[in-house]
């Protein structure tokens, strides 16, 4: 037998030969699915569940859903299984699927742009009454979500809501979902622009278009001609923000690969000026971008934000220019300094053909179905047909006569609807939590609404904008890192070493033009019972501590560690 060679000192060992899969984008050849949600979105689109949901699965129950459609593609029409009662959050991560799952599910109503006609709130809030044991929430994403809707009843469901023109297409899963509009769009006094006709087009030309219904995870976009900056524009995958171009007149500035989550990144302006014609093709640009050139190896890397973040803006509009246009964009200016300390909408005012609007806050977004027809009822007793749906887990009555201003007020008022809010329960918002989401560790909606009313008990004279967003897990949904006073869900151990529900604080978050995302103290984890008493605490302090017209964001940048806890 021969013997084996010497290999040289300089040598260097050789490695394993391999082939690479890259990050499963389309655009470079990589089509094989890498993981469970590839293959499924592979074998069958998401949109054509729905024939199966109406044909098999309303007749023969719950337990004839093909798991794949249960966990997936149901998700292309808004349904979501919802959390089985009893389950704490120490298992939310422990359990296996069919375990969490109960037999009834989320339905989220698609409302692009925030836009609703009376009839359309009456029939969703008829839903609610008949079909979801009441539950009716408003989303930070303008849209409606029940909660306690069997299989059985979808189809009936969904016949009501297209009667009416409202739709659950593509309102979850990996699709282009709702697309935010100004709740203001088209009767603001103070508009740059109205952005409704191009969201119009674009639901027209790519909801529930299969050219755009396998996506590499979710996509979310925005669309405001608001000076108040009104939707949020920093944490979409696609935003326009409505601009002056100094030749061109008023369109939109471009922004691109925002996003939240466990992994948070602000999204970045393209410095691309977009005429109102224009921006569904752009829009199209984009989404299709990241249909072909978005990761799908991992689904904790399959967002925009990502591959933004690898290719930078000059490459990103670069590609968008070249292989989707087939033009180049127009350079443009920057969106000014929001208008306001809020831009949440509420209060009363004057719309650009002299009646007026009237936004209002429920607590934490929550109502129900019988909550929501009486608004109808109000706002069409006081001469309106139309509402709207926010950001912020609020609504707006549109088209109200000046005399017939304080009579609203004093209706949506005596439903415990707030149109002259406190700064509480004007800025505080909640997700769902851990009373109906598969991912939640705690409590959240209810734990919100006793906050609010803590605070304004303790703490009265405080009047001051202030956000408080809390979150029953890191996913984000309540955009706990922008927020004056973000809370994440988890748990933590009491004074006695007891595991119990509580809060990582993130402290100073901000949208606008001087958006960021808040600061972590060290240590600093609050338990569920605790949280009225840190919250008045770092608020006084606050107020002790502030300089003249300094915002709480701003102190919390310069305040000790000492001072945070």
């Amino acid at each position: 037998m021969p013997a084996t060679p010497e290999k040289p000192a300089s040598a260097t060992p050789r490695r394993k030969a391999s082939r690479h899969r890259g990050e499963g984008q389309w655009a470079v050849g990589h089509f094989t699915p890498l993981n469970g949600n590839e293959q499924f979105k592979k074998d069958d689109d998401g949109l054509n569940v729905r024939t199966r949901i109406e044909t098999i699965y309303s007749k023969r129950g719950f337990d004839s859903i093909d798991p794949n459609d249960l966990r997936g593609r149901m998700r292309w029409w808004g349904l979501y299984t919802q959390r089985k009662p009893g389950i704490d959050g120490g298992k939310t991560a422990i359990l296996e699927p069919e375990e969490l799952d109960d037999e009834f599910f989320m339905l989220r109503v698609r409302i692009d742009g925030g836009r609703l006609t009376t009839e359309q709130l009456r029939v969703i809030g008829e839903i609610s009454e008949e079909f979801a044991r009441g539950t009716a929430d408003l989303t930070d994403r303008q849209n409606v979500q029940y909660h306690w809707i069997r299989i059985e009843d979808v189809p009936e469901i969904w016949r009501r809501l297209e009667a009416v023109g409202l739709s659950t297409t593509e309102a979850c899963g990996d699709t282009p979902r709702v697309i935010l509009g100004s709740p203001v769009a088209g009767i603001a006094e103070n508009e740059i622009i109205d952005g409704s006709p191009a969201i119009d087009e674009i639901q027209r030309r790519f909801i529930g278009n299969p050219e755009f219904s396998n996506l590499p995870r979710k996509f979310k976009s925005a669309i405001s001609g608001s000076p108040q900056l009104d939707v949020a524009h920093e944490i979409n995958d696609v935003a326009f923000v409505g601009v002056h171009h100094p030749e061109h007149g008023p369109g939109f500035d471009l922004w691109v690969g925002g996003g939240l989550s466990t992994n948070p990144k602000l999204g970045v302006r393209l410095g691309a000026w977009v005429a109102l014609e224009d921006v569904p093709d752009v829009y199209g640009g984009v989404i299709g971008i990241f249909r072909d050139y978005g990761y799908r190896r991992l689904r904790n890397r399959a967002r925009l934000k990502f591959l933004v973040a690898d290719w930078g803006p000059e490459k990103f509009r670069q590609v968008l220019q070249d292989e989707y246009l087939g033009r180049e964009l127009i350079d443009g200016p920057a969106p000014e300094q929001p208008a306001g300390t809020w831009r949440d909408h509420l209060g009363v005012h004057r719309q650009k053909d002299g009646r007026f609007y009237v936004g209002f806050a429920p607590r934490v977004g929550r109502v129900d179905g019988a909550t929501l027809t009486k608004i109808a009822e109000v706002a069409e007793a006081h001469g309106s047909g139309r509402l709207r749906t926010t950001a912020e887990q609020k609504m707006i009555v549109l088209d109200i006569e000046q005399e017939q201003v304080d009579s609203l007020v004093s209706a949506l008022e005596a439903l415990d609807l707030k149109v002259n809010a406190s700064p509480f329960r004007r800025g505080t918002m909640a997700c769902t939590g851990i009373e109906f989401c598969k991912l939640a560790i705690v409590e959240t909606k209810a734990r919100g609404a006793s906050l609010i009313d803590e605070l304004e008990r303790r703490v009265p004279e405080f009047d001051e904008p202030i956000t408080i967003n809390i979150n029953g897990c890191p996913n984000a949904c309540a955009r706990i890192q922008v927020a004056d006073i973000g809370l994440k869900g988890q748990l933590v151990l009491d004074d006695d070493g007891n595991q119990v529900e509580g809060y990582q604080v993130h402290l100073g978050g901000a949208l606008g033009l001087d958006a960021g995302f808040g600061r972590k103290v060290r240590g600093l984890k609050v338990t569920a019972d605790e949280l009225p008493d840190y919250v008045e605490r770092v608020l006084k302090r606050f107020q002790e501590q502030r300089e003249d017209g300094e915002r709480f964001a701003a102190w919390t940048a310069r305040a000790s560690e000492e001072a945070l806890k």
